[in-house]
């Protein structure tokens, strides 16, 4: 079944729409396995002797990457839209993807951080840009009506890759360190050595590879806007339409009030997504295979979430959809910062300490298991949603230039998610406080997108 491409009225094949959701699936694993579940915790808990300088290091990476994306993720938008191809962006920035992953096999334990860091930097710059130029595609596949189910189907897609990488890192390749054995109590595939850190390491080029390889359907069918302006005339035309668009949000409240509410709560969504994994890493101790675990719950349930999202973002509208998310995400946060070694919400519920070494034996990792499944429920669904919101409200004239705005949206501010995690955890010793920072990007992200209606007529967005 085909649907009509809105720009030229031309035939778009489903096996196009299903190359451009793909990307999610092929990008999902450096998010999944690599930043989040398990090189980041690795990183923290074992790369250096000293944990909690490690998270703040860990956060400096993001903060860094984040300032970076901000700043020209909306110059990329407005490039992307005068020069019409995104495909030969996305090469590029791919290419700096996979050649950083590849990098991360060699941090290890004792080696210096800086170059880690650094590849992790570049990855991630690339991984974004990457995601703005295939995020502006989305609008000329398929109808305002259709576009939330296929976004969040996209992100279930994404989601399912990204457990099925970390699935097969737990079972064959995470071992424990002092036996030697993965949770199966066989040797790591490729003779893997778990205490030098390389079943954790090889999570960089296993991304890159599963990147590389899943890309190409949408390279091979997804349609792209081949004619545009020449290169350079692009890059003139492109910032100085950028300056128009920053002027024309002026008149577009709306829409201005909506990517105000997204900068807010996506810095505390990336806070979250970022730091999470780490912080149990810290607060219990946990290792590869425990984050693993922990992390395919997560995607599990997150893939299901977003299956069940589109549904409800199709009958009650995208925005209600992500303030639904929103408020789980809350509950989840406040739940994750009261929880200590014996006791959670703030040591109104006390827990039983375990004294058996079998995983997720004592009752405060339970908790932060459930609170991590609310987390899967919503943070797939709260940027899918987010991402058909704005489709649904601009034309695909200015769909470029509109998702490197909203890209900016969700980095702009994202340094200071991180870097109040970082301040307040320095300043305290506290990696508790530092988390309760990110509910206050949450909160006033909901609050603002109360204030925002579900679809607004093009002269009031």
């Amino acid at each position: 079944m085909a649907s009509s491409s809105l720009e030229t009225g031309h035939p778009v094949t489903k096996r196009g729409i299903w190359g451009w959701m793909l990307f999610d699936w092929a990008a999902q694993p450096f998010f999944t396995v690599v930043t989040t579940f398990i090189f980041g915790p690795y990183f923290v808990a074992r790369l250096t002797a000293d944990p909690i300088s490690a998270q703040t290091i860990w956060s400096n990476m993001a903060t860094i990457s984040s300032v970076i994306i901000a700043i020209f993720s909306p110059i990329l938008g407005s490039i992307a839209d005068q020069s019409g191809s995104r495909k030969p962006w996305i090469a590029f920035f791919a290419c700096l993807k996979i050649a950083s992953l590849s990098m991360l096999w060699f941090a290890a334990p004792g080696s210096p951080i800086f170059w880690p860091v650094t590849f992790m930097i570049i990855a991630s710059i690339a991984a974004e840009f990457s995601i703005v130029f295939n995020d502006s595609m989305m609008p000329r596949l398929t109808t305002p009506e259709n576009v939330g189910r296929i976004s969040n189907t996209a992100w279930g897609l994404g989601y399912l890759g990204g457990i099925i990488v970390l699935i097969f890192v737990v079972l064959f390749l995470a071992a424990s360190p002092d036996k030697g054995v993965t949770i199966l109590g066989i040797p790591p595939l490729f003779g893997l050595d778990a205490a030098s850190g390389e079943d954790a390491r090889i999570t960089g080029p296993i991304a890159a590879l599963w990147y590389f390889i899943f890309i190409l359907p949408m390279f091979l069918y997804t349609p792209d806007v081949t004619k545009g302006l020449p290169l350079a005339q692009s890059v003139r035309s492109g910032l100085s339409e950028l300056k128009t668009t920053l002027h024309e949000l002026k008149g577009r409240p709306v829409l201005t009030r909506f990517l105000i509410a997204r900068m807010l709560y996506q810095d505390g969504v990336n806070g979250v997504l970022i730091l999470g994994g780490a912080f149990a890493a810290g607060l219990f101790g946990w290792g590869t295979m425990e984050i693993g675990i922990y992390g395919i719950i997560l995607n599990i349930v997150a893939i299901g979430s977003c299956v069940a999202a589109g549904l409800v973002d199709q009958r009650l509208g995208s925005r209600n959809t992500v303030l639904l998310s929103l408020a789980l995400l809350i509950i989840a946060t406040i739940g994750i910062f009261s929880t200590q070694a014996d006791s959670t919400l703030f040591g109104l519920l006390a827990l039983p300490v375990s004294d058996a070494t079998g995983l997720f034996s004592s009752g405060a990792e339970k908790a932060y298991l459930v609170y991590g499944i609310l987390i899967g429920i919503a943070f797939g669904p709260v940027q899918a949603s987010s991402r058909s919101y704005l489709a649904r409200n601009i034309t695909i004239a200015e769909s470029g230039r509109y998702f490197g705005i909203y890209a900016l949206s969700g980095r702009a501010t994202s340094f200071m998610a991180t870097l109040g995690f970082s301040l307040v955890t320095y300043a305290t010793g506290s990696a508790h406080l530092g988390m309760a920072t990110l509910t206050l990007f949450l909160g006033a992200g909901f609050v603002l997108l109360l204030r925002v209606p579900e679809r607004v007529a093009p002269a009031q967005s």
